[in-house]
């Protein structure tokens, strides 16, 4: 939420968390087969799991069985390359007859708050402005944008990262809904002074190439951002969960883009720093690329030891039948997409990515002489 090119996980080398008490141990296998939903249905995943633990299933593992075709025409062996095992979540999954007004006028207001203190305490110069003395004491490190550029990363990805590792913890001593306002509150503004810091200096540095006059290479390069947005932000399936108006959870999704890579931030950062690094094509512009696709690498891989830790056999499953390279679960057979595959991204979650990454396209003039204005 806080940037295009920001986001994830450090882990503790020393004193690895301990697997939680609720892991599956595949000793049975209790089938549940749910028919003609047209997609996986996140509330009976979680009802099943409530029946099975009151039911003495806590030993056993059980997998959602959910067909998303038409069933009423379906041979056994069709339904058999059809059928879909979900353990995980229904990524994206919008009911908008449960959603509560109420929810998104506090929504609404803690939005209101949250930017009216990050303006006031960080931004705003006329405020108390530790935006500008922060960025004024990295700067005094290197006379080298590139340097300061990296630094910037580095401080927002230990922050970002080591509170990420560090959640269980956190909530277990403070509770789910104050160690999420502890983690937003930290690297919110960590991260606006890094991307403030690179709209500034982003054509510093030493020029390596010069290829915007190539015909077509804008065209590319702004498809390729649009579609770098659907990777980068899954956080937006559930809004009301990042600004702790529900009470946040760590999700285990599968489907949507997850069916495409299990690490969609991941694969989203690498497409938007390509595609800036290509068009700008300068030092600073490589460093930052560098410094985000390296935090988001050890995403991937802290973000499998936590899901991990936290849902066990379940992870496993999902992991079996996904992939971090994007479409290499599919090419070799261990995903299979339904056929009505395409309805899973025609959902409010995704539509609201669209409307946001095509205003902020717009609004890059603003975003521009807001930054300038800053003199960061």
């Amino acid at each position: 939420m806080a940037t295009t090119s920001l986001s994830v996980l450090l882990s503790n080398p020393f004193s690895p968390p301990r697997p939680h008490h609720h892991r599956f141990t595949p000793k049975n296998q209790t089938h549940l087969t749910i028919r003609h939903h047209p997609r996986p249905n996140t509330t009976s995943i979680l009802s099943c799991n409530s029946v099975l633990r009151c039911c003495s299933f806590r030993n056993s593992k059980f997998q959602l069985r959910t067909s998303m075709g038409d069933t009423a025409k379906k041979t056994s062996e069709d339904d058999e390359d059809e059928t879909l095992l979900v353990v995980g979540e229904d990524s994206a999954f919008f009911d908008l007859a449960r959603q509560k007004i109420s929810s998104w006028l506090l929504f609404s207001l803690v939005l209101g708050v949250v930017l009216f203190v990050l303006d006031f305490a960080w931004i705003d110069n006329s405020g108390l402005g530790l935006g500008n003395a922060f960025i004024h004491a990295v700067s005094e490190l290197s006379d080298s944008p590139e340097v300061v550029m990296l630094t910037l990363i580095l401080i927002f990805a230990i922050v970002h990262s080591g509170l990420a590792s560090l959640r269980d913890v956190g909530e277990k001593l403070i509770g789910e809904r104050a160690f999420r306002v502890l983690f937003a509150g930290t690297s919110l503004p960590l991260a606006v002074s890094t991307v403030v810091y690179f709209i500034n200096h982003r054509y510093g540095g030493l020029q390596l190439w010069q290829l915007q006059s190539v015909p077509g290479l804008h065209q590319l390069v702004w498809l390729s951002n649009f579609i770098s947005f659907f990777f980068l932000y899954p956080s937006t399936f559930n809004l009301l969960e990042v600004a702790a108006v529900e009470k946040p959870k760590m999700h285990l999704w599968e489907t949507g883009i997850m069916r495409i890579t299990r690490h969609p931030q991941m694969v989203g950062q690498v497409m938007w720093c390509l595609a800036h690094t290509i068009w700008i094509g300068n030092s600073v512009a490589v460093a930052a690329s560098l410094g985000l696709i390296g935090h988001h690498l050890f995403g991937v891989w802290n973000g499998d030891r936590r899901l991990a830790i936290r849902y066990g056999e379940a992870f496993e499953d999902v992991k079996k039948r996904t992939s971090v390279i994007p479409f290499a679960a599919i090419l070799d057979g261990r995903q299979k997409l339904p056929k009505d595959y395409y309805k899973e991204f025609i959902r409010v979650p995704y539509l609201t990515i669209t409307a946001l990454t095509l205003g902020a396209y717009f609004a890059h003039p603003l975003m521009q002489a807001a930054s300038f204005g800053l003199h960061w």
